[in-house]
């Protein structure tokens, strides 16, 4: 691998955090702190719904004007590994 290939990996998923950040800031911590008022359902369960559309509007080939299918699927696949990485975490704390 190549340093142009490491830093272009760098400057992508520094790209991914800070859309990340500016979504988190922007919709409330929406994904790992929901309001639920309709669903009941855990941040997990949630998220995973979230990757479930992206990928049923890609495989459709049914995507929506301004959105960025691949940075959302990759944003959404690190807000579950995020998740779960809290999940374990309070898990830990409560022993």
């Amino acid at each position: 691998m190549t340093m142009t290939t490491q830093n272009t990996i760098a400057d992508v998923c520094d790209n991914i955090k800070n859309m990340l950040i500016d979504k988190n800031k922007s919709y409330g911590d929406s994904a790992l702190d929901p309001i639920r008022i309709f669903s009941k359902a855990n941040s997990d369960e949630q998220i995973k719904i979230r990757i479930d559309d992206k990928l049923s509007r890609i495989s459709r080939g049914s995507e929506f004007y301004g959105d960025n299918d691949l940075d959302d699927l990759i944003g959404y696949l690190i807000l579950l590994k995020v998740s779960k990485v809290y999940n374990n975490t309070k898990e830990n704390n409560n022993e």
